[in-house]
């Protein structure tokens, strides 16, 4: 979200500035460590700190700026068709690749997420994105299952994968990031099949 100060006068100017900022952020997040402050970026960007300040008040403002960008409206591989299987698979693989190589910015706002002091609905990570990205997905199963059921069969395969799955299976579990992306995978399918399993016993009933 742009400041009142980047919407007036020389704005091409001031995006460039904008966008150097939040590249320094996300080279310094992705070297790992303590998240990096708006002093720290404005150095690595060759910007006064007063400048910086002008674009950023605030670290989580500066953080939040240098989340992975997630504006994608579908992660579904685009030869998935209407097999259900083949499209949720396919976006959680594609979710789980992305929080994989964005790990450090994913955990920054994993931790900022948790802190009390912060707006909650500010933070990339409590938007529902990937919900939404799930959901599209089952898009095929909605005549069968129904709003509320895609809802929430959506809302339980985000709840086994994504950076708190991932912190989960890596710091407490001691699992290698591959190991701990077949096992998200797993959780999926696993998911996904049972809820398959679920409406063909229902329908059989009918």
């Amino acid at each position: 979200m742009s400041t009142p100060y980047e919407r007036t006068g020389r704005t091409r100017q001031k995006q460039r500035t904008r966008d150097a900022l939040v590249a320094a952020a996300r080279e310094l997040l992705a070297r790992g460590g303590t998240a990096p402050t708006v002093e720290a970026a404005a150095e690595a960007a060759a910007v006064s700190r007063t400048t910086a300040y002008r674009y950023f008040p605030t670290r989580t403002a500066l953080l939040v700026a240098a989340h992975p960008e997630t504006t994608t409206s579908t992660l579904v591989p685009d030869d998935a068709g209407d097999d259900p299987a083949a499209r949720l698979l396919g976006a959680v693989e594609a979710f789980i690749g992305l929080v994989v190589d964005t790990e450090h910015q994913q955990r920054t706002m994993l931790r900022l997420s948790l802190d009390p002091d912060t707006t909650r609905e500010s933070l990339p990570l409590r938007q529902g994105r990937a919900i939404a990205w799930f959901e599209e997905a089952l898009a095929p199963l909605r005549p069968r299952l129904g709003d509320a059921e895609i809802h929430r069969v959506a809302l339980s395969v985000r709840s086994a994968v994504g950076i708190e799955a991932l912190v989960w299976l890596t710091d407490v579990a001691g699992l290698s990031r591959e190991e701990a992306s077949e096992q998200m995978l797993w959780s999926a399918r696993a998911l996904l099949g049972q809820t398959l399993a679920d409406a063909e016993r229902a329908s059989s009933t009918d």
